[in-house]
């Protein structure tokens, strides 16, 4: 079993369609794969969130929300403002690890950026990091400004001792600028990690057919094998083995109870 933390330099930099296209990689090479994502904010119940589109990308159903919050801000803060019940890292932590005994690779995708405070006593992903000594993957953008927030990145992880597995450009355009193709270039200069991959921009609009298909075709084949696909298989498959719940839910198919799970909504 593996787990990898997906954290972002920012929002929108392409976190859910890096982590569908690990999820479909790593289910190409046969891994039981599941995916977490500890708090979504910005949809209401009911409506289709991030694990959604993981799923319709990927293939992936063994998905898990943990909480749920209507506002688009930090999750600490919409829970705060919709009165919800705010995340524990320590139910996040068993959550996880449950569905580490389950799977051969679980990707935790976070909310925002590295430092994002995600709930009670102000923990971040990268304190979950922590906890789970999970390494994570960057994601980052193309273009100017991607050299200052993905080394603050970078060297926050560091500092924390929580190790870097790579770089992943969430959205490369399809005809590059002068400063897309020298970020390539200066980004391991500067951060002292590798780029090991880079998304084309649409892809997330691609039939999921296609965004499977071409998924491992965006990574490093090398640092594909050693970081997403060393595990061995289990036999299952993660497409068949888990059902999708409506969304807003908090996935339960897998065998045996998962630990406490915060509610979705009042």
């Amino acid at each position: 079993m593996s787990i990898l933390m997906v954290t972002g330099t920012s929002t929108d930099v392409g976190k859910t369609v890096v982590t569908a296209a690990l999820a479909a990689a790593a289910r190409e090479a046969g891994l039981s794969v599941a995916v977490c994502k500890p708090a979504q904010t910005g949809v209401g119940p009911g409506e289709p969130g991030d694990l959604a589109e993981v799923t319709r990308l990927s293939g992936v159903t063994a998905v898990v929300e943990l909480a749920r919050y209507p506002e688009p801000l930090a999750p600490d803060t919409a829970a705060r403002r919709s009165g919800l019940p705010m995340l524990r890292c320590e139910d996040v932590v068993e959550t996880v690890r449950a569905l580490a005994d389950r799977h051969d690779l679980v990707l935790v995708e976070g909310a925002g950026g590295l430092l994002v405070r995600m709930g009670a006593e102000g923990f971040t992903l990268l304190d979950l990091a922590l906890a789970l000594g999970a390494p994570a993957v960057v994601v980052a953008a193309a273009g100017l400004g991607t050299l200052n927030h993905t080394q603050l990145t970078t060297r926050a992880l560091a500092a924390a001792g929580v190790a870097c597995a790579g770089t992943v450009i969430g959205s490369w355009p399809e005809e590059p600028g002068l400063a897309e193709r020298c970020n390539l270039d200066d980004l391991p200069a500067v951060t002292g990690v590798e780029v090991t991959g880079s998304v084309p921009a649409g892809s997330g609009r691609l039939a999921p057919a296609s965004f499977a298909a071409a998924a491992s075709t965006w990574f490093d084949g090398t640092w594909l094998k050693t970081t997403i696909t060393a595990a061995e298989p289990d036999g299952q498959d993660s497409a068949s083995t888990d059902s999708t719940l409506p969304a807003g839910s908090v996935n339960q198919a897998m065998s045996g109870p998962l630990p406490r799970m915060i509610p979705l909504s009042s």
